[in-house]
């Protein structure tokens, strides 16, 4: 059996020094030490300021909440972006990272007020708004510590905080800005609205979850008609109150249908099959009616005194109900619409969290949700309901509260989206933008031609408050291009508070009165501007707004930011500037668990970034990272963070052989191109081909083909192949030997660019490899390096005869080894019986071909009986024969060569070396 290397006599004098490079499973406790000398040395800084003189690459860093730890979703996005700072760097474009954090709006307000408990009542809106900043301000330092953990690169003395006044000025700018260029109004129409936080919410705040609503057929007396209906469906009986009209389509067919007891119905032609299934009433069709027939009828609310009008719109379809929709205006987008054209007003008798107002004295003060059985109860009541059952489908939520939103209609201010072409433009202008991955264009099309007017308003305390005025005597709301103006100069200097602190009249130019009546007695309104505007005008603040500007070559978040932060960024840029703020869009997928599901506190089926760092340390969380496709969900499992471990270790371990087997002293006297030994040559010119690889999965920001093409030449081309290869050469050639150094300087070339190329993800880890082999700056000073010179494609076409045929020598090795026949593979004699007349390996010595198949001895002739086989396998273009060598063992190199030593004496070779 094979000897070890500590049994070797010998060995100790021929072995190159060992590495102090640890390998304990310690990053954890020594990462931050690296951490700190980042900082104190200034890397980051000065890895930019090494290539200021290049083209930039501008990432445009989303900010997260201000609010709680970074959890793994944030990890994945951060480290990606590190990556790629990183990378671009290395590739010779200096690209910062300045990241930012979202220090206003709802979630935190919300947890703040959590946290005061019963003190909430007596804390005044200043205070509140005190904490809240207090409470901003130590997630944003939280997070920084964790940005540093993940190893990521950012200076601490160059981030941007949406609460920060200079950010709070250019918010109130930019709005000032849009309003001066008409994309600004104020309106009443429905939004979505949360009763239990009494404020409006965007679309990108919203979420969806099941819901179990009432579903019911309710009939409207058609006026004039005896014991005659039109029949509508809802799910929503706390609407019933608000409604002003219904809405049929006249592209469908409507038609009379006696219901037997219930009367006769009016409903479409093509529902009614339908709805006799659902509500078991037989439905018998008395006549049909046109369009003009249903406009000349007026019809009675089911339950107050008043008329609802007949309206058409094409919203109304066969997907579900009775094909003619209760409408009202204030409670619904498409109800809205088509009131709107009619005259109609937004009617909404609820307040902000839900309670009937005295405009539906019924029920006054009675929330909506409890009122919904009252309303079945009073349809029942008074003959019109016809079946009522429970619905289950999806409804939208607040993100915050977590309960059911609705649409109410309120005064808002409004972003129009479709002012001046805005919509039309947008579209043209994200088909030049690349996203990726591809179908991003079809997302981002697809929510940008369905985008409604955006609600810019907030009824909350914590935020940028919307510089409008409401005049004491009428009240008009009062907002101009000079008042916005006047007050953003006050805020540059004194910060946004002032808002709250000074009358109106300190507020406003001298002289100001109101448009309306004259009079001069104003007071500031409370609304606050959505956190998505602060956020979304984030590349004003921090790179300017000059006309045509791209300011940034690539945003990179999560897939569910089409609807979020890729918009409100895109609407504002494009109204003021007339361009995407960005050339590309990059997406990544959610973080799930084992089972698929995305992980969650309530579910406690999450993995904190810090519990991977904690066991693994950060660079193996990045190498995890880095071997997902993260265009695509990701599952973090233990078993597959594990088994990412121990490729890491494998890494780890090839660089370990790396710095054991070669110096710097190489660099200093490097033998000649031409002086290099094939098999080096050969293993240098892979070694080109997989840098340029490298580079451009970078480049294409494909950080999984990196992973994987790295794995596997540090894997299978080094340590299964050349390692083993350059083995003999490397512990028993004479240091300073030709052959020696040929291999010492190949693995010093590839120490060094591996060291580089896996720089991006394997920070620590590589500038550990760096200060090691004996560098004193650090490897992110390099860029990645251009080895086209050891690119030799005769040399690797040469070989690769030579590769071919070592997979069949390693099967009749191995099948030898089975047998008990050899332990080692050096405790064999190769005989390759060519299967034709021609021979492929010809032109190779005996002694290259021993060093590819790391055996004693190798031969190529005919077939030889004399000699015990013992295996054999049939390859392509030779029989190869496993023998047992004749020759005594060389106890240094452990080969049997052919130059006769007596045994337990040394081969020629090793007794030349000692001596």
């Amino acid at each position: 059996m094979a000897k070890s290397e500590s049994e070797n006599p010998y060995s100790k004098t021929v072995l190159l020094p060992t590495t102090a490079f640890p390998m304990k499973a310690d990053l954890a406790s020594r990462e931050p030490k690296q951490i700190q000398i980042w900082k104190q040395e200034k890397t980051f800084s000065r890895m930019r300021e090494l290539r200021k003189d290049k083209q930039k690459f501008v990432l445009h860093d989303g900010p997260p909440y201000a609010n709680g730890n970074f959890h793994l979703g944030h990890a994945l996005n951060k480290i990606l972006k590190d990556m790629i700072v990183k990378s671009k760097n290395l590739s010779g474009h200096p690209a910062d990272m300045i990241p930012g954090w979202d220090c206003h709006g709802l979630p935190i307000e919300v947890q703040v007020l959590k946290n005061l408990g019963k003190e909430a009542r007596n804390t005044s809106p200043s205070e509140l708004r005190k904490k809240c900043r207090e409470y901003a301000e130590k997630f944003v330092a939280k997070q920084g510590e964790d940005l540093n953990r993940f190893l990521c690169f950012w200076d601490e003395d160059n981030k941007y905080l949406t609460m920060a006044p200079g950010f709070e000025a250019k918010i109130v700018e930019v709005f000032g800005e849009l309003f001066k260029k008409g994309y600004i109004y104020k309106g009443k129409k429905p939004v979505y609205w949360c009763i239990d936080l009494a404020t409006a919410h965007a679309e990108a705040e919203i979420e969806y979850h099941n819901h179990t609503s009432p579903s019911i057929y309710v009939k409207f007396p058609i006026q004039g008609e005896t014991d005659s209906y039109c029949l509508i469906w809802t799910t929503t009986p706390w609407t019933l109150p608000a409604n002003l009209a219904i809405c049929f389509n006249e592209e469908l067919d409507y038609a009379l249908f006696d219901g037997g007891e219930q009367g006769k119905l009016i409903l479409a032609t093509g529902l009614a099959e339908t709805v006799s299934q659902k509500t078991g009433v037989s439905l018998t069709k008395i006549k049909d009616l046109s369009s003009d027939d249903l406009r000349k009828m007026m019809f009675r609310h089911p339950f107050l005194d008043q008329n609802s009008i007949p309206l058409f719109g094409n919203h109304v379809t066969l997907d579900a109900g009775t094909g003619c929709v209760h409408t009202a205006p204030g409670h619904g987008t498409d109800d809205y619409r088509v009131g709107i054209a009619a005259g109609l007003e937004p009617f909404s008798p609820v307040d902000d969290y839900g309670r009937y107002t005295d405009e539906f004295p019924m029920m006054k003060g009675i929330k909506i949700w409890a009122a919904n059985p009252m309303i079945v109860d009073l349809l029942k009541e008074k003959g019109m309901l016809l079946h009522y059952s429970e619905f289950q489908h999806s409804y939208p939520h607040s993100w915050r509260s977590k309960k059911p939103l609705i649409f109410r209609a309120t005064p808002q201010w409004f972003f129009s989206i479709d002012y001046n072409e805005l919509r039309n433009q947008s579209l043209a202008a994200v088909d030049k933008v690349k996203w990726i991955p591809d179908w991003g264009i079809t997302r981002i099309r697809s929510m940008v031609e369905s985008r409604p007017d955006w609600c810019l308003s907030r009824q909350r305390n914590w935020g940028v408050p919307i510089p409008s005025f409401t005049c004491k005597s009428c009240g008009h709301t009062h907002l101009t291009k000079e008042t916005i103006q006047h007050f953003i100069e006050i805020v540059k200097k004194e910060g946004i508070e002032v808002w709250y602190e000074r009358e109106a009249a300190d507020l406003l130019p001298t002289g100001t009165k109101c448009e309306s009546c004259g009079s001069d007695e104003l007071k500031q309104d409370k609304d606050i501007l959505d956190v998505w505007f602060d956020s979304g005008v984030s590349n004003f603040a921090v790179f300017g707004d000059s006309p045509g500007k791209e300011p940034a070559d690539l945003y990179l978040e999560g897939s569910d930011q089409h609807r979020g932060w890729f918009q409100s960024s895109l609407w504002p840029s494009m109204a003021i500037r007339g361009v995407p703020p960005y050339k590309a869009v990059l997406t990544h997928g959610y973080t799930l668990d084992d089972q698929g599901r995305a992980m969650s506190k309530s579910l406690g089926n999450g993995i904190e970034p810090q519990e991977v760092i904690d066991v693994y340390g950060a660079d193996v969380l990045r190498l995890w990272i880095s071997s997902q496709d993260f265009r695509d969900d990701l599952r973090l499992t233990k078993d597959g963070i594990k088994s990412v471990a121990d490729n890491y270790r494998k890494i780890r371990n090839t660089f370990r052989y790396l710095l054991g087997n070669t110096s710097p002293d190489i660099e200093t006297n490097p033998p000649s191109e031409n002086d290099l030994e094939p098999i080096d040559s050969y293993y240098l010119s892979q070694l080109a081909s997989l840098t340029e690889e490298v580079k451009k999965h970078y480049e294409a920001y494909q950080f999984h083909l990196v992973y994987q093409k790295v794995l596997l030449f540090c894997t299978v081309n080094l340590s299964q192949d050349y390692f083993e290869i350059i083995r003999d050469r490397m512990y028993c050639d004479a240091k300073g030997s030709k052959t020696r150094r040929s291999s010492e300087y190949a693995l010093r070339v590839i120490l060094e660019t591996l060291t580089v190329l896996t720089a991006p993800i394997l920070s620590f880890t590589a500038e550990e490899v760096w200060k090691e082999s004996g560098k004193k700056d650090s490897v992110f000073f390099h860029d990645f390096p251009d080895l086209n010179k050891f690119k030799n494609t005769k040399s690797e076409e040469t070989l690769s005869l030579i590769f071919q045929t070592k997979e069949s020598v390693q099967k009749a090795l191995e099948d030898a080894r089975q047998k008990g026949k050899i332990g080692k593979s050096l405790e064999a004699k190769i005989r390759l019986i060519p299967k034709e007349s021609a021979n492929p390996l010809s032109e190779f010595g005996k002694e290259q071909l021993e060093l590819v198949f790391v055996v004693s001895q190798v031969e190529i002739e005919k077939e030889n009986s004399s000699e015990e086989e013992l295996s054999s396998h049939k390859g392509e273009h030779y029989t190869i024969q496993v023998l047992k060598p004749k020759e005594h063992e060389c106890p240094r190199c452990w080969r049997h060569t052919r130059d006769n030593h007596k045994e337990g004496e040394l081969c020629g070779r090793c007794k030349e070396v000692v001596q």
